[in-house]
């Protein structure tokens, strides 16, 4: 009597799990992590994934740029061996009773640098939104640690660069983003020569559907309200104007060696399927969940194996629909961004996000319209000198410029 399938897929993968934990040069989980952003809504997800596992993940080290109070809370949950102010400013005014004892709080760009290169810390989660995520994530990387990158403005900034760098020193980039960990499972089913395209969805924020003018009135606490995700204000805004996702096409273009063209957008407002690829041979594999940034989190701290979940389940035994539908480009003009920047390349990410960031802020302090948002950003970055192969000092200047330029604009 013939062997059931079953039993033999099940062989073939218990036997490669089993050489797996000891082939020289295969990775294994890693438990010793630092948060970079700890008191963000990745960063509070990370700590959660981190509590429901405590024997196989140690917490090495934590890090806000303001929030000490917070901060101080964590440490005393957790007893990290380090928590790091990014702003300098408020050394020797912060209440180090709050801490737990065995901590050891530090400040600025030093301490997050001390931070991540701490010989005993073997993946380094980086939650802090924006250009200032950068920092972090290059000094873990040139200490040839794991990055779970959840800052997607890192890539967008200096993505060949970043990439380039994890070669050199051994590093490893592993996306927390919910798109692009999806991108990242599903590439696991074929080999990058294989791959006809990567799909990014898109929930589409609170407007789908409005029409440009509709968002022309679009006010800041409307901006905020977003349907799906809890995030900080600045992400939440990105996903009100498809900004979001505009940066998310630059960051698949680097994180995973792949031509702009090869990347496309599809709104799917349930939020379930969390991105697809698409082979050669027309097989679609998708990565379904529901919307919860702790499962992306957890597969970056375990992988390449996998844990029990900490989330929810989706529920077979109910009726649901997954709705698929093209993005608007007329009234999202921001999305175009993306394409151009990913085709482009050079200083064109650096400058986007930095024009970006500057409008986001204008908008949200009331001082710059909703539409102007991808406005600004096209002209800053129409009228940047263009450097098609910069170094970081470059890019880290172009950044300073668009940023001056945004506020004149």
């Amino acid at each position: 009597m013939d062997t059931p399938l079953v039993g033999s897929v099940t062989t073939i993968l218990e036997w490669r799990h089993t050489l797996s934990q000891f082939q020289p040069g295969i990775s294994r989980p890693m438990n010793r992590i630092a948060v970079l952003g700890s008191t963000g809504s990745i960063g509070t997800s990370c700590l959660e994934v981190i509590a429901a596992h405590p024997s196989e993940m140690t917490l090495m080290g934590i890090s806000a740029h303001s929030s000490w109070e917070l901060l101080g809370r964590q440490s005393a949950s957790f007893g990290p061996r380090y928590a790091v102010l990014s702003d300098p400013s408020l050394e020797g005014h912060v209440d180090t009773s709050s801490f737990d004892s065995r901590t050891e709080l530090l400040f600025g760009d030093e301490g997050i640098h001390r931070l991540v290169t701490d010989d005993d810390v073997d993946v380094v989660v980086t939650g802090i939104v924006g250009a200032a995520g950068l920092r972090g994530t290059w000094s873990a990387l040139e200490s040839g640690k794991r990055v779970a990158v959840a800052n997607k403005e890192t890539l967008v900034v200096a993505g060949p660069l970043v990439m380039e760098l994890a070669r050199q020193r051994g590093g490893e980039v592993i996306p927390v983003d919910s798109e692009h960990s999806a991108i990242f499972q599903a590439l696991q089913a074929g080999q990058a020569r294989e791959v006809r395209r990567v799909v990014l969805t898109s929930s589409g924020g609170p407007f789908r559907g409005a029409s440009r003018d509709q968002l022309a009135e679009v006010t800041p606490e409307q901006a905020l309200a977003h349907p799906t995700w809890q995030m900080g204000p600045k992400i939440t805004v990105d996903s009100a104007t498809m900004m979001n996702k505009a940066l998310e096409i630059i960051e698949a273009r680097w994180l995973f060696d792949i031509e702009f063209d090869q990347i496309e957008v599809v709104v799917h407002p349930q939020s379930i399927v969390h991105s697809m690829v698409e082979f050669i041979d027309g097989s679609v594999i998708a990565q379904l969940s529901p919307p919860d940034m702790k499962l992306p989190i957890q597969y970056a701290l375990t992988y390449p194996d996998r844990a029990p979940a900490t989330t929810t389940s989706l529920d077979f035994n109910t009726a649901f629909s997954l709705d698929f539908e093209p993005p608007d480009l007329e009234a999202f003009p921001a999305l175009g961004l993306g394409f151009e920047v990913a085709r482009r390349g050079g200083t064109a990410g650096a400058v986007l996000n930095a024009a970006n960031e500057t409008a986001v802020e204008r908008f949200l302090d009331g001082r710059l319209g909703f539409d102007d948002i991808p406005r600004l950003c096209q002209d800053v970055l129409d009228n940047h000198n263009f450097d098609s192969s910069p170094d970081l000092t470059a890019l880290l200047e172009q950044d300073r410029q668009a940023r001056t330029e945004a506020l004149r604009w």
